[in-house]
């Protein structure tokens, strides 16, 4: 990149930090997602806005987590999703008392506590914890 694209970078975002504050997911079937979610912690409240769709949505810290359902033929996202969670061992076991599929098991990878498991639509979500260091 040259000069001028990185100013071009630095004046469309005018010196602030972008950050996500939405993201919704189109759902097969939205209470079988809910129950999902909720198994990872997550709280839901039912929303409808006008004439729109019933729907649930959560707030994780600035970001607002909406499960839609699908519209008609509306085809499955290739979306992978990942969660910081500060007891992923609690969030785990309650993960194998429920008929979540597990895609790899609980593991430590670069400092991390992680597990991945699949969601009601076959989406992949990741779930990690950072594990504390001994070092001073």
């Amino acid at each position: 990149m040259g000069a001028d694209s990185e100013r071009d970078v630095h004046v469309s975002t005018c010196g602030r930090q972008i950050s996500l504050n939405l993201l919704v997911l189109r759902c097969r079937d939205i209470e079988a997602s809910k129950v999902f979610y909720e198994t990872l912690g997550h709280e839901f409240v039912a929303e409808r806005h006008g004439n729109g769709p019933r729907h649930y949505a959560a707030k994780l810290g600035g970001l607002v987590l909406e499960l839609y359902p699908r519209r008609g033929n509306e085809s499955p996202d290739d979306l992978r999703l990942g969660f910081s969670c500060p007891t992923l061992v609690d969030i785990a076991a309650k993960i194998r008392t429920s008929n979540i599929p597990i895609i790899n098991e609980l593991r430590e990878i670069e400092g991390r506590l992680v597990l991945v498991v699949r969601d009601p639509d076959g989406r992949s979500v990741e779930l990690s914890q950072p594990l504390l260091s001994d070092k001073t």
